[in-house]
Formats: structure tokens, C-alpha cells, sequence
């Protein structure tokens, strides 16, 4: 099956199951309207707090996410058993979503399509798995009321997370896919995607769990009025998080501002340092390279050549794989010590001062900078071109470059095609 399939399979399997969902609501009646208004507002205003939310943002709307799953766990509420199934769960869910997404539409920065199935499915998941154990009496049984009843809540809530990073590595694995690309190439790896989003369930994914856990257990011990008093730490840390990730972008914006200097002054061609820093990071996440490591890599990447503007006379189309090795180091320390006056991270200057060292002597990051940069100086129409380039690399690993790095980077120029990226 391939990415793009997958993905008009989920957003399939969603629009059925909203369908469904909202049918079978409309067909039998609501059960506890009033839980259902209250859950569907929660999850409404929690989607309509992604307004600012940033590109790219894991989890750009942690209070509808926490307020869905709540909703899905809820199995009393003040003590009172509900009698709401997983078909109204979806059903509340699907319409908070669409209430939301008037506003959402007006103002251009709305969820979406693939977002949004995700939710649903992910959801949907914790509710079967849930609802009809509790209302056939299973989890009462078996669990009783205390803390069993919390840990078994707490292991759905872990299983639905893994599915959610099951879906959102998908759908990455789709949005990841070369532009124009043709059936015969390969889509990106699934594996590292995954990973990635495994790691990132330490984060704002934790926090979106647990406290989903802790609403669904709180308005079973005192009713609604629990809602608006646990879903208040979870907005702060939503504001606090999209502080930090706007200084974050800030910082990043800059480091790609210095990174071009050496294009402005003429020492390197234009779009060099973003196409090895993309590349970079393709290489780096096919080798396995975590999120952090992600990011010092990318910051390197754009960096590597700031070390020309100390030289007098710029380099012949700005190829640094083609001067002898004793320049190639001190262009790489003249640049690790200007990163360092910047203020950027010490961990990206090591990288840099480190990329023109034999590759046994380098960490992963300055070995992927090395080989990619070589790769990106070779290819250009005046030298070897992208299969000429591939080879030299390849004829380079006896000592220049590792040969794990060069077969993962030609993987990822597989999938791509053997073209350079256009400048621009």
C-alpha cells in the first residue's frame, strides 16, 4: 500500500465513522445531554485555541485532544453511572470539531483533513476499547473503583497514544514523499518516523494523556463541575509552550539568516546551505538520529560554510570539498569559532569545527554534514553531476567518508530522484 493510499484510507475510515457516528446519535438520541454539551464545548474551545498555533506543532490543540479522551473514558460522573456509548463519543467529538472549524475557516488556520482524522480515529480507538467494557460491567468487575480502576485507565490511555503515533507516522510518511515522485520509487522509511513520534509522546503528548486520565476520574468523583477546574493547568501549559515555541522558531529563523550570509557576500551558491541542511536531515532521520540530535544537525548544516567569509578570495563556486584537507579544516575551525560568538548551541560548533576531520575522528552530525556537503558541491552542472558526485563519495569512504552515511544518503537521493534540488 502505498503513503498516498494509506492516507485517503484514513481520511475514508474517519468520514464513515463520523458518519456513523452522528447518524446513529441522531437515530437513537443522546444520552446524557448534558455531559455531551459540556465535553463538546471543552473540545470546541480547545480547538479553537489553536488560534497562533505554530507551524508544524506536534499537538497544536492539547485541551480538545485531553477533552475528547475524557470523554471517551467517562464512565460516572459524580458518582452516577453514564450511559453514552463509543458511537456518541464520536458523535460529540465530529460535531465539536465542526463547530470549531466555522471560525477556523474564516481565519484561514484551521486543522487539517489529515489532522482531523487522526483525532477522530485516535478517539474512536480509546472509546472502543473502553466503553463497551464499561457498560457491559467488565471494568467494574475487574478493576473495581480505586487505584486498579485508575492504572487500567492509564494503560488505555498508553495504548491509545501509540496508536495516535502510529497514524501521525503515517501520515509524515505520506507528507514526506518527494514532490513528483513516481510509483517506482521508494517512500520515505516508516521506522524513523515512528520512532520520532514514540519520543515525542515525552512531551506535550504526556501531559495531554494524563490529564485526559485525571478529567475522566475527576468528573466521575465530583460531576462537571471538575471540568473547568482541571482543564485550566493543561490551557497555561499551552501557553507557556507556544512562548517557547515561537522563541524557538525566532532562534531558528535567525541561525538561517546567518547561514546566508555567506550567500550574500558571494561566497557560496545561492540555496547551498538550505539544500544540505534538508538533505541533512534526511540523511540523519534515516540513520535514526533523535529529535534533539535533528536539530543540532539542521543548525550545522546551515552553518557549515560560514567559515568562508574569512577567506580573502571566495572558492570557485564555493566547493570546499575540493580544496586540500589542511584548508578544509581550518575554513571548518574559522567556522566552528564564529558559531560559538553567536550564542548558538556549543553541541552545533563542535559539528562544524569538526566536519573536515577524517570521518573515524567525527561524531555522526559531522559526518552527514561532511558527506552531504561534498555530495551538494560535486553535483553542480560544472562538475560531476549527482550520479558522478554519488560515486566519487562512494570512492571516498576508505577515509573521507563513512560509507553508513553515503549509503543512507544515496537511500534518501532514491527516493527523490539522483537531482540536485534547484537553487531558489
Amino acid at each position: 500500500m502505498t503513503p498516498g493510499t494509506a492516507t485517503l484510507g484514513l481520511r475514508g475510515a474517519a468520514l464513515a465513522l463520523a458518519a456513523a457516528g452522528l447518524g446513529y446519535t441522531l437515530w437513537r438520541g443522546v444520552h446524557d445531554p448534558g455531559h455531551a454539551l459540556a465535553f463538546g464545548a471543552l473540545i470546541t474551545i480547545g480547538e479553537l485555541a489553536r488560534w497562533g498555533a505554530l507551524p508544524g506543532e506536534r499537538e497544536p490543540a492539547p485541551l480538545g485532544a485531553a477533552g475528547a479522551l475524557a470523554y471517551a473514558l467517562l464512565g460516572r460522573s459524580g458518582g452516577q453511572p453514564t450511559s453514552h456509548g463509543a458511537l456518541q463519543v464520536v458523535a460529540v467529538v465530529a460535531a465539536a470539531q465542526l463547530v470549531a472549524s466555522v471560525p477556523q475557516l474564516a481565519r484561514g488556520d484551521g486543522p487539517g483533513a489529515d489532522q482531523v482524522a487522526r483525532r477522530l480515529l485516535t478517539v474512536a480507538f480509546a472509546a472502543v476499547c473502553f466503553q463497551p467494557l464499561y457498560n457491559a460491567g467488565g471494568s467494574e468487575r475487574w478493576f473495581g473503583d480505586g487505584p486498579y480502576y485508575a492504572a487500567f485507565l492509564l494503560l488505555l490511555l498508553g495504548l491509545t497514544a501509540l496508536c495516535d503515533a502510529v497514524l501521525a507516522a503515517l501520515l509524515l510518511r505520506a507528507r514526506t514523499r518527494p514532490r513528483g515522485s513516481r510509483a517506482k520509487q521508494a517512500p520515505a522509511p516508516y521506522g524513523p518516523l515512528l520512532r520520532d513520534e514514540l519520543r515525542a509522546l515525552t512531551g506535550i503528548g504526556s501531559a495531554v494523556c494524563a490529564t485526559g486520565a485525571v478529567m475522566a476520574l475527576g468528573v466521575a468523583a465530583a460531576g462537571l463541575w471538575a471540568l473547568p477546574v482541571l482543564c485550566v493547568p493543561l490551557l497555561l501549559t499551552q501557553l507557556s509552550y507556544r512562548r517557547f515555541a515561537a522563541a524557538r522558531t525566532t532562534y531558528r529563523q535567525t541561525i538561517a539568516s546567518l547561514a546566508r550570509s555567506t550567500e550574500i557576500a558571494g561566497y557560496t551558491p545561492h540555496g547551498h546551505a538550505r539544500r544540505v541542511a534538508e538533505l541533512c536531515t534526511a540523511v540523519g532521520r534515516e540513520m535514526g538520529l533523535s529529535g534533539p540530535e535533528l536539530t543540532v544537525l539542521e543548525y550545522a548544516a546551515l552553518m557549515h560554510d560560514i567559515g568562508q567569509l574569512s577567506l580573502v578570495d571566495p572558492v570557485p563556486d564555493g566547493a570546499t570539498a575540493l580544496l586540500p584537507a589542511a584548508e578544509q579544516r581550518r575554513i571548518a575551525l574559522l567556522g566552528g569559532a564564529v558559531v560559538r560568538q553567536t550564542g548558538v548551541d556549543a553541541k552545533v560548533a563542535v559539528v562544524v569545527e569538526r566536519q573536515a576531520d577524517p570521518y573515524r575522528e567525527q561524531p555522526l552530525s559531522a559526518r552527514i554534514v561532511r558527506a552531504v556537503n561534498a555530495y551538494d558541491d560535486l553535483s553542480g552542472e560544472s562538475l560531476s553531476g549527482p550520479l558522478g558526485a554519488l560515486e566519487q563519495l562512494r570512492l571516498g569512504t576508505g577515509h573521507d567518508y563513512q560509507p553508513q552515511v553515503v549509503e543512507s544518503l544515496a537511500r534518501v537521493l532514491a527516493r527523490g530522484g539522483l537531482t540536485p534540488v534547484p537553487p531558489g
